[in-house]
């Protein structure tokens, strides 16, 4: 056998080997389904990309307002034990009312240092509520309790206010103790 010869048959074997070591296709192009099954994952990994960088998000803002919310309240603890002191300066107002004109400097005074002390806390968002002569309600309100309404217009209604509620920012941190007409 001669060089050449011997080189043309271990190309045919190599051929040979080839064409076994291929699979039949009857004519189907094995790359198709590959191709399908990638984009099937990098459809699902784009999905769950996007679920995650949203539910993140998400999060981001949840945490941005609970973080709002918490400094809005900061101060209700302080404001709540300051109260007290807002009702002896209404006490002491009101007892300057009953008493003779010897005391008007020393009232204006209290009602200079009250108005300042309520002007403070009203920018750290405290509010008044509005009771006298409004309908009852449960959600701002306690009744201690009631009496006849000295008029009909005034069933259903607050006729005195026995303590002064207030709100914090739109809620109620001190409910209203009032008398109710019925």
């Amino acid at each position: 056998m001669t060089k050449k010869h011997k080189e043309d048959e271990i190309e045919e074997s190599k051929d040979q080997q080839e064409v076994q070591e291929t699979p039949e296709t009857n004519g189907e192009n094995t790359e198709a389904p590959q191709s399908t099954d990638y984009l099937s994952q990098i459809a699902e990994l784009n999905d769950k990309y996007l679920r995650l960088y949203s539910e993140f998000d998400n999060y981001r803002k949840r945490t941005l307002k609970e973080k709002i919310e918490t400094s809005k309240y900061a101060s209700l603890d302080i404001i709540t034990k300051l109260l007290p002191i807002l009702d002896d300066f209404d006490r002491a107002i009101k007892a300057f009312d009953s008493s003779d004109d010897t005391g008007k400097a020393l009232k204006d005074g209290i009602l200079l240092i009250y108005n300042k002390f309520f002007a403070i806390l009203y920018q750290q968002g405290l509010e008044q509520m509005r009771t006298l002569g409004e309908s009852f309600d449960t959600d701002f309100h306690e009744a201690i309790t009631q009496i006849p309404a000295p008029n009909p217009d005034q069933k259903g209604k607050i006729v005195d206010e026995i303590l002064k509620g207030y709100l914090l920012h739109g809620k109620v941190i001190r409910y209203a103790k009032v008398v109710v007409g019925i």
